[in-house]
């Protein structure tokens, strides 16, 4: 009898690079909610998710939307940004009974400053407890945006020498 050489297929989400299996088993072990910051070109998301058999539940949802209808008029994919939304997703986890989370990166490259681990800084100072280093977090004047603000007195100063 001849055998026919089977390949396995990873599984669709794994081919698509959307979920690495060994973290996420390994997350929802404990049985914690999960703090899950994606960032997009345009906007940061933060949520807080819960593992269910049939399918994980969003306890909290907060993307960079939130902040225009806040009256934010500035870019929703910066690091102040990030941080603000990372705050107001603490919030709304607290006011929904939710105290503890672990932080989800996901396939994102764990750089320290970055704009996700501005949205964790931002629901840490929320009140939310996510275990985490203080190295990671972007560093005040970036979380407050004077980097940004630096940068558009330096183009007002050449709109001016250009003028003259």
């Amino acid at each position: 009898m001849k055998r026919a050489n089977i390949q396995v297929v990873p599984f669709r989400r794994k081919r698509e690079g959307k979920t690495n299996y060994r973290k996420r088993i390994k997350l929802v072990a404990g049985r914690k909610h999960r703090l899950v910051v994606r960032k997009s070109l345009t906007q940061v998301s933060a949520q807080l998710i819960s593992f269910d058999v049939k399918g994980d539940v969003v306890a909290v949802g907060v993307s960079g939307k939130a902040l225009t209808s806040i009256g934010w008029k500035g870019s929703t994919s910066n690091i102040p940004a990030a941080y603000m939304v990372g705050f107001i997703a603490g919030k709304k986890a607290l006011a929904n009974g939710i105290k503890d989370a672990v932080f989800d990166l996901g396939f994102h490259t764990s750089l320290h400053g970055a704009k996700v681990f501005a949205a964790l800084k931002g629901a840490i100072d929320a009140g939310l407890n996510v275990p985490s280093s203080e190295d990671a977090f972007p560093s005040e004047d970036r979380l407050m945006g004077k980097h940004i603000e630096g940068f558009a007195n330096n183009i007002e100063d050449l709109k001016k020498k250009a003028e003259q």
